[in-house]
């Protein structure tokens, strides 16, 4: 997401392998898989029976176990083999900057180029037959280069992206990287978030996250494993956190990932008499409770799996028949917390308060959280919309629940870095949202 998040390591059995110190992968963890350098984000579990389809092709992921993030690897046929850098553009690449450092700057230009389909004499009848005859990617690309009539005429950077072009057809590249999640969250944005709200170890974060998890996998990965994340909701149902899985957190982290619905939360603030209204509701509830929590946890699954169609591929039908022993420490983050951690919450309050409902009025449930927090707690606040945290900053300050009230913009430009062509780049985010920050403090009226 950097909203950035998660990995961990190499170990032969499935219970064992959560090490945050991880730099290899093992069979059921989660992997976030580049392809062809960034056309297309994958989020795969590794499996021998898991496949990622590139193209129209059906590839197993089973190379990729027992192999170290950031590996790089290139479909050959059907199956996926380390890539090995070709020289030529290698040559390629050297030619673009002299001895001293300087860019190379050539007489060459594409000004006699004319693009009438008459260059390439290699047809795709001779491809398939190449295919046929067990020819490799890097053999295609190497034939069409020779029987190319304006190759040779080309730029060296033109050439680049010639190759670079034939490459993502007929030789697609596969970056494994370690699982980030920036589906709902810009990279500065989580940051700034993050930071704000001074998360750091020992702490005892307050979570209202309705982005699937993101935040609060986000949050206990910074805690590594101290601390505890409490991830509240509002009702009785609790919200989605399927984006927690992906991180490969190992036991003791999840188990500082807990919930708690805000209700709870507040019981303290309310008279005993309505300490007990509420305790018999509850009891007669908590067995409904119980059920809507494992039925909207499996709604919020398929959501996510259908919603995201475009990003996360279909892993075949082998996948079903991974045995469900491996999905057990997915149950793990997000157990109820106890009622002992829960009393001490409410006589000594959060260290600090992160918010991301996108979808929701933002003063309403600040109102009623804030109050949760030590004296001198950081809060931060994430919203898609810049008027509900501009209502709810004038509300703060009425009320003089908080100080050093600050609303800001995200703002991040990436650029592309190469001799003579460094510029921004073409294609980038260009809104993160607005984030609400400020410290609480102790009115008269509390």
């Amino acid at each position: 997401m950097s909203c950035s998040a998660a990995a961990e390591c190499c170990c032969s059995e499935p219970n064992g392998n959560k090490s945050n110190n991880g730099r290899v992968t093992w069979e059921g963890c989660s992997v976030l898989l580049d392809i062809n350098d960034g056309d297309r984000l994958v989020f795969a579990r590794l499996s021998p029976a898991a496949k990622l389809k590139i193209g129209n092709k059906n590839c197993s992921l089973q190379p990729l176990i027992g192999t170290p993030f950031g590996s790089l690897f290139q479909l050959d046929g059907t199956s996926l083999s380390p890539f090995i850098p070709s020289p030529q553009a290698d040559a390629t690449n050297n030619e673009e900057i002299k001895d001293d450092g300087q860019p190379n700057v050539e007489s060459r230009d594409n000004r006699e180029l004319v693009d009438n389909n008459t260059a390439q004499t290699l047809t795709g009848e001779d491809i398939e037959a190449m295919r046929r005859q067990g020819a490799g990617g890097n053999e295609i690309i190497e034939a069409l280069i020779a029987n190319s009539a304006t190759y040779e005429k080309k730029t060296a950077f033109s050439q680049e992206k010639y190759r670079r072009k034939k490459q993502k057809k007929y030789a697609p590249k596969v970056l494994m990287r370690r699982p980030v999640a920036r589906r709902f969250l810009r990279v500065d944005t989580l940051s700034l978030l993050l930071s704000m709200a001074n998360v750091s170890a020992n702490s005892d974060i307050l979570v209202v996250d309705m982005i699937s998890g993101l935040l609060t996998g986000a949050v206990a990965e910074r805690l590594g494993g101290t601390g505890f994340v409490c991830n509240s909701y509002l009702g009785q149902s609790p919200y989605s956190m399927d984006i927690v899985r992906i991180f490969n957190f190992s036991d003791e982290i999840c188990k500082r990932v807990v919930r708690c619905p805000i209700s709870d939360l507040l019981s303290s603030k309310e008279s005993p008499e309505q300490i007990l209204q509420v305790a018999d509701v509850n009891d007669v509830c908590n067995v409904e409770t119980q059920s809507n929590d494992l039925m909207g946890s499996t709604a919020n699954t398929d959501e996510i799996s259908h919603s995201s169609g475009n990003e996360i591929s279909d892993l075949g039908a082998e996948n079903e028949n991974i045995p469900v022993i491996r999905a057990c420490k997915v149950t793990k983050a997000g157990e109820k917390a106890p009622q002992e951690t829960i009393d001490s919450w409410k006589e000594n309050g959060f260290s600090s308060l992160l918010i991301a409902a996108p979808e929701m009025d933002i003063w309403p449930l600040v109102r009623d959280v804030l109050p949760l927090l030590s004296n001198s707690a950081p809060f931060a606040i994430y919203h898609q919309y810049l008027q509900p945290l501009a209502t709810c900053m004038h509300n703060l300050q009425l009320a003089k629940m908080a100080i050093g009230l600050q609303l800001s913009e995200p703002w991040l430009r990436e650029y592309q870095v190469l001799p003579s062509r460094t510029h921004p780049s073409m294609q980038m985010s260009a809104f993160g949202g607005y984030i609400l920050t400020g410290t609480r403090i102790c009115s008269s009226s509390n």
